[in-house]
């Protein structure tokens, strides 16, 4: 087992055997090409059965409608994830999946469970409603899951814990829901033209008011469960494999189960869907929500604690842990970064606090036995892209460090010859790194 040295130390010997060629399917841009190939076919699949079953017409008022509670529920997910931001492309990725691929199979499977169900059993109105209790949970959880073990799976340096699989696996059942809605609104835009409703009295408002308004969480809580499962796999340790691979399915099989129960709400009385929205969803809902802030700043605070060992070492100066550890002290860091350098120099803040981050977090992992064996060249490449930006980052952060010092009255290590600029500061130019400082570990 790797073990975490106490200051980062220049990697010494090999780093692995003789360099072969990539076969040509390993490839990046081959998987690149093959997923978005992929993820492009189904949505015009997804597309021309949607629009076969709502019509033109609908399908255009379903879009429209569907398309309004989107951007909120992703900045919601985006909010959360600021301490250690994932690459957009995962949630792209995870948005396209729910989409496209996650609602062509739970469409084409859905249908087929309950025609089956209905010829089986020569009784049509219990097969939509076994399948909606029972086969509609199980495919539709199944494939938006498959999503969060994509990304748990190809994309690990980024999948390091809860928060991470909760804004993954919501971003998916997200792209998932907006899908569903459309069909929805669009079916229910059919029935209005049929029977001639309006206004409030119609199909539309009803279903928009339920699925867009009351619960446009429903799915992202089902799929956050499988995503808490996977956050918590990703803390384990690489030998822990009974739990790595029990904890996603016990959050899979949670999803479903709460998911199969809001299916069948409708049959527990005129009031059983009131009654699960009030004792359940809503409940679990700001238990999930509780508990991805307490472990936001959870992350925080591993910031705190762990980036001070790089500061002995000299990569860091002794206000920077602090002022990384605290969001409103990140904020205020790019914003000084953006008022003085501009757009370059916040955006290479930002960047910065990310590297910071994930550094802190690989080192956390390395101390408790479970980083894995490319810590040292992984330590050296996040060194590395903070030693690029430091000319822009370290008097934004220290101009930070020195406001909360003003509002709060506690110091963040001034007196170690680290003091906020008094003046606006000269930027260097983007991309321009200096010489190493004769206390940089890495020098030969």
């Amino acid at each position: 087992m790797a073990t975490c040295p106490p200051y980062p130390t220049h990697p010494t010997g090999p780093t692995g055997g003789a360099l072969r060629h990539a076969h040509w399917w390993q490839k990046r841009w081959v998987r690149y090409g093959a997923l978005s190939t992929l993820l492009a076919l189904s949505g015009l699949v997804i597309l021309a059965l949607v629009r076969e079953q709502t019509g033109t017409e609908g399908f255009l008022v379903g879009l429209g409608l569907a398309v309004l509670p989107v951007p909120l529920l992703v900045a919601a997910f985006r909010w959360l994830d600021r301490v250690e931001p994932g690459p957009w492309r995962n949630l792209l990725f995870s948005f396209a999946w729910g989409a496209c691929a996650a609602a062509l199979i739970a469409i084409v499977a859905n249908s087929f469970a309950t025609k089956w169900i209905a010829t089986a059993t020569a009784d049509p109105s219990h097969a939509d409603t076994l399948g909606a209790t029972v086969i509609a949970p199980v495919v539709e959880e199944m494939a938006k899951a498959a999503a969060v073990l994509l990304v748990f799976l190809f994309r690990r340096r980024d999948f390091t814990g809860i928060v991470d699989g909760v804004v993954i696996a919501g971003v998916t059942a997200t792209g998932f829901a907006f899908t569903e809605n459309i069909l929805y609104l669009g079916t229910a835009f059919g029935t209005d033209q049929l029977t001639g409703d309006r206004g409030i009295a119609s199909v539309t408002a009803a279903t928009f008011f339920v699925r867009v308004i009351m619960s446009p969480f429903a799915h992202p809580l089902f799929t956050v469960l499988t995503g808490i499962g996977f956050g918590i796999a990703a803390l384990a340790g690489d030998r822990q494999h009974v739990r790595r691979a029990l904890l996603p399915l016990l959050g899979l099989l949670l999803g479903m189960g709460m998911h199969a129960l809001w299916n069948g709400s409708s049959a527990f009385g005129e009031y059983g869907f009131f009654a699960v929205y009030a004792t359940l969803m809503v409940p679990a809902f700001g238990l999930l929500t509780w508990l991805v802030i307490w472990t936001r700043q959870r992350e925080l605070r591993t910031v705190r604690e762990e980036l001070p060992a790089y500061v002995a070492a000299g990569w860091l100066s002794p206000s920077e842990p602090y002022a990384l550890g605290s969001m409103r002290d990140r904020r205020v860091a790019r914003q000084y970064a953006r008022q003085h350098g501009g757009r370059a120099a916040s955006r290479a803040v930002a960047q910065y606090e990310a590297y910071a981050t994930s550094l802190a977090f690989l080192r956390h992992r390395g101390r408790r036995g479970r980083d894995r064996a490319d810590f040292v060249v992984r330590e050296r490449e996040l060194l590395q892209e903070l030693w690029a930006r430091r000319e822009f980052a370290r008097p934004a952060l220290q101009h930070a460090a020195a406001a909360a010092q003003a509002w709060t009255g506690y110091g963040y290590g001034y007196g170690h010859g680290y003091a906020a600029p008094p003046g606006p500061v000269q930027w260097q130019a983007y991309g321009q790194q200096a010489p190493y400082p004769v206390y940089n570990p890495y020098r030969s």
